[in-house]
């Protein structure tokens, strides 16, 4: 593709940004390494919620700095929690969407409860995160970067070798290891039971250099994929190696390359500075932002953000430019999948007007972007929802 069509796909998004005024429903199929583009554009812009909106559910999120608020989709209704702090990415919505994890503010303990608040019960006294490893076992992590394992319903803890590891597998033995390369850092997969605490013995897969803003990484839900961003083709014209996803089944052992944005646009950036890869809860889909490169500086040299969506099955990829951004670094917002893997839901700006960053949700059939609330209060820097998850069922 050339610099002419590049140009013309990122101008044609700028226009859907500033002016809000696509009049069609455009899907144009593009020759891509992996699999056809799609962009989707409907009329409009951001469209107010009516009576109902489906798959409703309830959003865990902040609309002032002392709470966590729950906003519930199915009655349009929205109230802050008793004895909660805002979260951020600690507070982990677990597999069956039922229940999240919070900090104690009393005790500073990990506790969970039901998105509506209820169902309160401790989990752990003493810990910097935990997640769920498997839907009846956490991994927890320690102040000291220290790991181990235990029945969600207590037992006996299983300790693993975590040196430099920066997540580990759902349900597996693998994790992301960083490690100094000289002057500079680079990551690799390691099999936990094939370690020691000076070095490697075996299960060790390189995956190549650790490269801010071309660093996420994500699990598949069922930890049988990590997807990557690496730097991919040089770009001349923006004097920078854009970023591309890559995967890994650490079975195999053989990287492979998800996404061929550079034939599209030249170079790009895949999220930010410390943002994941969103998988779709039921390990298909991939939501990401693909930021616009004008140079060889990541963080300076930037356009409009656009929500892509990758299909991992088909390599299929989705452009939604209904809705973009330019408040995006040093990450942009956090997307967040309903429990049904079809909406998105997300902190939206737009400026000039007075509602604060506004609670946004994707139909990601019918690219609509939807107002769901607004008045969120960016704390930690952010206006991120925490989860989407289920009332208590």
């Amino acid at each position: 593709m050339g610099t002419k069509q590049q140009a013309i796909i990122w101008a044609g998004l700028r226009r859907a940004a500033v002016w809000n005024m696509a009049v069609w429903l455009l899907v144009v199929a593009l020759p891509t390494w992996a699999g056809n583009v799609t962009q989707i554009c409907p009329p409009g812009g951001i469209q107010p919620r009516g009576a109902t909106y489906e798959p409703g559910g309830i959003i865990l999120v902040a609309f002032d700095r002392t709470s966590l608020w729950v906003y519930n989709i199915t009655t349009d209704r929205r109230y802050p929690l008793p004895d909660t702090h805002p979260c951020g990415r600690n507070c982990r919505l677990s597999p069956d969407s039922q229940w999240v994890t919070y900090i104690d503010p009393d005790t500073s303990a990990y506790s969970k409860m039901h998105l509506d608040g209820t169902g309160r019960a401790p989990m752990i006294d003493y810990a910097s995160d935990i997640e769920w490893w498997m839907p009846d076992t956490l991994l927890v992590w320690t102040p000291g970067h220290q790991a181990y394992l235990q029945p969600e319903a207590g037992g006996e803890r299983e300790y693993l070798d975590v040196e430099g590891v920066i997540n580990v597998q759902p349900g597996g033995r693998w994790g992301l290891l960083e490690e100094l390369d000289g002057d500079t850092f680079s990551r690799a997969l390691v099999n936990l039971d094939m370690r020691d605490l000076h070095g490697v013995s075996g299960g060790y897969i390189p995956l190549g250099p650790d490269v801010s803003y071309f660093n996420a990484a994500s699990w598949s839900p069922d930890g049988n994929w990590l997807a990557y961003v690496m730097p991919g083709a040089y770009d001349p014209q923006a004097q920078i190696a854009g970023g591309e996803i890559y995967s890994i089944n650490p079975a195999d052992g053989t990287p492979v390359q998800w996404t061929d944005l550079n034939s599209l646009y030249g170079a790009a950036r895949i999220n930010g500075h410390a943002s994941d890869l969103s998988w779709s809860p039921d390990g298909r889909l991939i939501a990401f932002w693909v930021i616009e490169l004008l140079g060889p500086n990541p963080e300076a040299n930037t356009g409009n953000a656009v929500i892509h969506i990758l299909d991992t099955q088909t390599g299929d990829l989705r452009v939604y430019c209904g809705f973009t951004i330019t408040e995006h670094t040093p990450n942009p917002p956090r997307l967040l999948w309903s429990p049904d893997s079809t909406h998105l839901t997300f902190g939206g700006n737009i400026p000039g007007d007075d509602k604060g960053y506004l609670l946004l949700a994707l139909d990601i059939e019918t690219g609509v972007f939807t107002e769901l609330s607004n008045g969120i209060y960016p704390t930690f820097d952010t206006a991120d929802p925490v989860a989407w998850g289920l009332p208590p069922q």
